[in-house]
């Protein structure tokens, strides 16, 4: 299985990279790893409840500020209904507008699988690489 996310040694905060065969896939894989500090993905993904999905969509002036968009409403969606979410999936990437839609996936499961709070994500070191086929994404999250 390749490796979806790394963590990366950081003094005071939490950051990853997501790696993916493209950016679309980094995208999801960064987003799982910002999830798997906020929540136990692993138990929520095991647990009985009705799977659930709440639409993300944002437009930004380039890719690093439109990742960075789009995590951030993934914290204050997830922080805001104490959701108990396990996933990302990018539905469209719209390179050239800079636009994405996609959905978080959580669950009902009447147990909170709460690990750490994540304050923000931080634009500051916000990083999206392309390659020939393979793709990262950067993030440092404050918690």
């Amino acid at each position: 299985m390749k490796r979806r996310f790394r963590y990366l040694p950081h003094t005071a905060d939490v950051s990853f990279v997501g790696y993916g065969k493209d950016v679309k896939e980094a995208i999801e894989n960064a987003a799982l790893a910002l999830l798997n500090v906020m929540v136990d993905v692993r138990k929520v993904e095991r647990s009985k409840g009705k799977e659930r999905s709440i639409a993300i969509k944002e437009k930004a002036a380039d890719i690093n500020e439109l990742v960075w968009f789009v995590l951030q409403d993934i914290v204050s969606k997830v922080d805001a209904k104490s959701l108990n979410a396990f996933g990302f999936k990018v539905l469209k990437l719209d390179r050239k507008n800079n636009s994405l839609s996609g959905r978080l996936m959580y669950k009902y499961t009447g147990r909170d699988f709460s690990l750490l709070g994540v304050k923000a994500v931080t634009p500051h070191g916000l990083e999206v690489k392309e390659g020939k086929g393979n793709a990262t994404v950067k993030v440092v999250v404050d918690v």
